[in-house]
């Protein structure tokens, strides 16, 4: 390693905020953001834009740290990774390698997101790609096809959940309850058996458990040993399990999409007992925000029309709806709801079971828009299918 590339490793590692979204879901893996006094009314003007830039189609969000912005897209038979100074959008680096589009029944292109972690990236593509790069300079560290090491089965619309580091190990959702690499060389430490994945991302529980999705079911597993705790049978139309659990305390909410809906479990002894199950909502792709007892998040189904839902979690019970919101994402900060609906209109909001009632409601972005917005260090970074790509300035 040059001197050079050494500096900017330090660097990026060393300024690392509190404010970062190192990772999907952000830093605590909840969809809530840690950052506090950013704008969030224009007094019916539209929030300025910072910057613009193209990644790619795809649905992979964006992920924050040390200055820097990463997301990845598919352009002319290849996947990119990219890196952009945060604040100007001026690119660091990117990281092209081959890929297919995969545009079965939607545009396609990428679905995880980056995850950044003790200054390197990391990221599955949908053809079980995985691989390790610098942070600051975008060189590869290690780059595996997984596929083949594992013979995991390849889900139909190709693997979507984003990498989760812990410690020494990376895990990916990949197999019937995952698998786990060794973080400095990517060597395998656990595989399980080479069953359809789920969509959803590894998400931490108690005990030194993660949770996976594959396509019958959610898992606990140990994360040292691979070994599964316990499993709760949910099966969904096509395996479609994509959205992340949301956890509180002892109780796991747990949705899909496709007329499935929703239900909560509770641990008891260790294993889960199903508190309620209805299709008050339905999380086809993003998960619910959950704040102060109360789920927040999209209620849609394939092809229909859907809407952005407050539900009682202990409940199931609806507080409120805004029609039209469809399979969108929800970020929330501050006490307050950052919503980006299908069709790229940006509402934004006061957390509140009694009403939706949004101080801002601009069109930042057209096209279709599955990708949750974030909010980092005083931007708001939005993207469309066809990798259209906003940063608004919400200092």
């Amino acid at each position: 390693m040059t001197a050079q590339i050494l500096l900017l490793t330090l660097l990026t590692v060393s300024t690392l905020r509190a404010e970062d979204w190192p990772n999907w879901r952000g830093p605590d893996h909840n969809g809530i953001s840690r950052e506090k006094g950013w704008k969030s009314d224009w007094g019916g003007d539209d929030p300025p834009v910072a910057w613009k830039a193209e990644a790619g189609i795809g649905f992979s969000s964006f992920t924050v740290a040390g200055g820097l912005v990463y997301t990845a897209g598919f352009n002319k038979e290849k996947d990119t990774l990219w890196c952009w100074d945060a604040a100007t959008g001026s690119q660091k680096w990117q990281h092209d390698f081959p890929s297919e589009l995969g545009d079965k029944y939607y545009e396609g292109g990428t679905s995880a997101t980056p995850t950044v972690s003790g200054g390197q990236v990391f990221f599955l593509n949908r053809w079980g790609e995985a691989m390790c790069l610098d942070a600051a300079t975008g060189k590869v560290v290690w780059s595996k096809n997984l596929i083949k090491e594992t013979d995991a089965a390849l889900p139909d619309w190709g693997f979507a959940g984003s990498a989760f580091v812990q410690g020494d190990t990376v895990f990916f959702n990949m197999c019937r309850h995952g698998v786990a690499l060794n973080k400095k060389d990517g060597s395998i430490k656990w595989k399980s058996a080479p069953e359809p994945a789920g969509y959803s991302t590894p998400l931490p529980g108690d005990k030194g458990q993660l949770l996976f999705s594959s396509g019958k079911s959610y898992f606990a597993v140990d994360a040292a040993s691979g070994q599964p705790v316990w499993e709760y049978p949910w099966k969904t139309q096509y395996g479609v399990n994509a959205a992340d659990p949301v956890l509180s305390g002892e109780h796991i909410f747990i949705s899909s999409g496709y007329k499935k809906g929703a239900t909560l479990v509770k641990l008891d002894g260790g294993q889960p007992i199903k508190v309620w199950e209805s299709k008050v909502i339905h999380n086809q792709f993003n998960s619910c925000v959950l704040v102060d007892g109360h789920l927040y998040g999209p209620d849609g189904n394939n092809g229909e029309k859907g809407a952005l839902k407050c539900i009682e979690m202990q409940t199931g019970r609806e507080k409120w709806k805004r029609p039209g919101f469809d399979v969108g994402g929800v970020t929330v900060a501050d006490g307050k709801l950052i919503a980006l609906s299908a069709r790229g209109e940006l509402l934004i909001a006061p957390v509140s079971a009694e009403k939706f009632d949004p101080s801002t409601e601009v069109q930042v972005i057209t096209g279709r828009c599955w990708t949750t917005p974030v909010l980092a260090n005083g931007f708001i970074y939005c993207r469309n299918a066809e990798g259209e790509v906003v940063c608004l300035k919400v200092k």
